[in-house]
């Protein structure tokens, strides 16, 4: 039996990604929504195809993603990381691509917590000698 999907997970910020790749056309769907209505800025849809361009396989996958949290930057890197993962799981050759570009690695930069007695995560209250 043959395997017609391929899963992959990303993670960025706070937000995550489930996406499935399956042969077919091309087409992007993110939460049940086409890519343009979902992503209306052309540079996080070009962020999102971007594994797909470097390993000539544009319009060769249907893509299914459904994520949440976080704002529209951190999802569209979410969605490129659960893609690059997805296309290595297809085909193991594509990781040297793929690991060059860096698109292998989890952007692991989060917000840091505000710390108790402070006015934020670094700023601290006014110091006065006197």
């Amino acid at each position: 039996m043959a395997v017609d999907r391929y899963y992959g997970t990303g993670k960025r910020k706070t937000s995550t990604a489930r996406v499935y790749i399956s042969p077919g056309s091309g087409e992007i769907i993110v939460n049940r929504r086409p890519l343009a209505d979902y992503f209306p800025s052309e540079v996080q849809r070009t962020l999102i195809r971007y594994p797909l361009t470097l390993t000539d396989n544009v319009g060769k996958f249907d893509i299914r993603a459904t994520v949440d949290g976080g704002g529209l930057s951190g999802q569209a890197g979410a969605i490129r990381l659960g893609i690059a993962k997805a296309l290595l799981e297809f085909n193991s050759e594509l990781r040297p691509k793929l690991k060059k570009a860096g698109l292998l690695t989890r952007d692991s930069r989060i917000k840091e917590r505000k710390k108790y007695g402070q006015k934020g995560a670094r700023k601290r209250f006014q110091f006065s000698k006197r």
